[in-house]
């Protein structure tokens, strides 16, 4: 099943080449007609159970369809967020909230792909959020701000993350925060605004800002201050299915390299000859391959239920490694035509660039496998 499943995305994918993205690109647009093949074929619902209209296959083919996406020649941002956002509700909502939400999902009629976490003044120190909620009767009031929301202008709806105790009255800095579905469409021009950030690549990422935004007490996601150990969840599936887009630009980078690297011809023989160019290809080609077990092993895992943090964190930080070597192999490869867009190597490595850094920086990750995997001092 899952092969059949590769296949028909890898088919979708060819439906969209290269020249597709880069119109994308260059106007700055969301790649509307993907995704909505995307979610006719059924992939953006395959964690979704069945009973809610969705596939139920797990993270595992989950990740098979963005690496495979990205492995075309494409690019998943548009839909890794409504993977990873959804099983926060998934695994945390209410039943009234599955019903209401999970089906429409499945179909496409509801997007969501917003996940309000990050702040100018926190970055990754999410425990120093300042957005706030504050209940007041059968409603809660938001204030605050988010950055780096992306696809907020086109998601209906967003998990959102804020303070509903503050910080200096709980005994743990995890402790007081809580998660909300909010109701984009509602609250746009109520309370909510969205400001547009440009960026080096087409990720369609925002700042919100929220204004006194009154949403009902019923959008409360799980338990009242208990938000950031469901958040926690939802980031290690962020952190696999984005290695595993990782692991596809690295194979479309090295088999774009080695293609190349077999037809351009200089001083009278194919470059791919040089063990110069030839072995930093391979280099990536073997990085990339390592990076993949650990993918899938951190999938699995997630998959089972079973504790996976410092396995999803591994992946991320291998598989970024292994596709931005394979993006810099790629370019060199290619050398003056690598700037070239009709070759689309500069767009497939500034796309990959970025998870270096988002959705955690790799120098975080070292911090996190020193400090609570190894047992060293904590770093900072």
């Amino acid at each position: 099943m899952v092969d059949q499943i590769v296949d028909s995305v890898r088919a979708l994918s060819a439906r969209f080449p290269g020249e597709y993205w880069r119109e994308r690109d260059r106007e700055r647009a969301y790649p509307t007609e993907f995704v909505e093949a995307m979610t006719e074929g059924g992939f953006l619902g395959v964690l979704i159970p069945e009973e809610y209209g969705g596939s139920g296959l797990g993270l595992s083919v989950a990740a098979r369809i963005l690496e495979t996406v990205h492995a075309s020649g494409g690019n998943a941002a548009a839909l890794h967020a409504q993977m990873y956002t959804m099983g926060t509700l998934l695994r945390y909502g209410s039943e009234a909230q599955k019903i209401e939400w999970l089906p429409r999902i499945a179909t496409g009629e509801a997007r969501l792909q917003a996940f309000g976490v990050t702040e100018p003044t926190a970055g990754t120190d999410t425990t120093s959020i300042r957005t706030t909620a504050r209940r007041e009767s059968n409603e809660y009031v938001i204030n605050g701000q988010k950055i780096w929301t992306s696809r907020a202008e086109y998601s209906d709806l967003m998990i959102l993350l804020a303070r509903t105790t503050p910080r200096d009255q709980v005994s743990k800095r995890a402790e007081g925060m809580s998660v909300f579905l909010v109701d984009m469409k509602k609250a746009l021009g109520n309370g909510m605004e969205i400001t547009p950030i440009r960026t080096m690549l087409n990720h369609a990422t925002t700042s919100v800002y929220f204004d006194n935004l009154r949403i009902p007490a019923e959008n409360l996601i799980g338990i009242e201050g208990k938000g950031f150990r469901y958040i926690l969840d939802g980031m290690n599936a962020e952190r696999i299915l984005i290695a595993a887009e990782c692991i596809g630009d690295a194979e479309w980078f090295t088999r774009t390299a080695s293609a190349y690297a077999n037809e351009r011809v200089v001083f009278g023989k194919p470059i791919g000859a040089n063990q110069g160019v030839q072995f930093p290809i391979a280099q990536a080609y073997a990085q990339s391959q390592a990076a993949r077990l650990m993918v899938y092993q951190a999938a699995a895992l997630f998959d089972a239920g079973q504790p996976c943090g410092p396995q999803a964190n591994m992946a991320k930080l291998l598989a970024a490694d292994a596709s931005w070597k394979a993006g810099d192999t790629c370019l060199q490869t290619h050398g003056g035509f690598g700037f070239a867009e009709e070759y689309d190597v500069e767009r497939k490595f500034r796309e990959t660039r970025l998870y270096q850094v988002a959705p955690i920086s790799t120098n975080l990750i070292l911090s996190y496998l020193g400090e609570h995997v190894l047992g060293m001092p904590k770093s900072y």
